[in-house]
């Protein structure tokens, strides 16, 4: 019994041997030159690429063997414009892509429409046509790998990249 309290006792000073005291905060501003580091932002940098993909949205999509815009299509297509208006400097590229379907050249051909359908959009809006390029891919990049409806529709798209 005498040995059973000896080492409870021992225990004891043991865990309080490694008990610290939580470290305090100088706010005595003694030398009245603190310094707090600035929070940092959470998100995006404002007017960089990952600000206009997170915040805005960087791609459109479209029916099959189609270029006309969707009214989806055009609320973000807004949405790209008053971003592109509130940094002037920035320039973009439009990439018009299709899916698999469909010759090579045809595609190409339908991306360019695509590309040129938010292009004009844009411009329509008020964004310099100086500042938005457009390129074609037809059906050489595709965002989905796969021969199905649902992949399709992903590669039936204009993406706007920020140069």
């Amino acid at each position: 019994m005498r040995v059973k309290y000896l080492s409870m006792f021992a225990a004891l000073l043991l865990v309080s041997a490694c008990q610290s005291a939580p470290e305090t905060a100088d706010t005595s501003n003694a030398g009245g030159n603190t310094s707090v580091a600035p929070a940092q932002p959470a998100g995006p940098v404002p007017g960089t690429a990952e600000d206009f993909v997170v915040n805005v949205g960087d791609r459109v999509f479209f029916g099959f063997d189609r270029y006309d815009l969707t009214p989806e299509a055009t609320a973000t297509l807004d949405r790209q414009a008053a971003w592109l208006k509130q940094y002037p400097g920035v320039t973009v590229t439009v990439e018009g892509h299709a899916d698999e379907r469909g010759t090579r050249e045809y595609n190409l051909a339908l991306g360019d429409r695509r590309a040129s359908a938010v292009k004009n959009y844009l411009v329509a809006l008020g964004v310099d046509a100086g500042r938005v390029q457009t390129i074609s891919y037809g059906k050489e990049r595709p965002a989905v790998l796969g021969s199905n409806e649902s992949a399709w529709a992903q590669n039936r798209r204009g993406v706007t990249v920020v140069n």
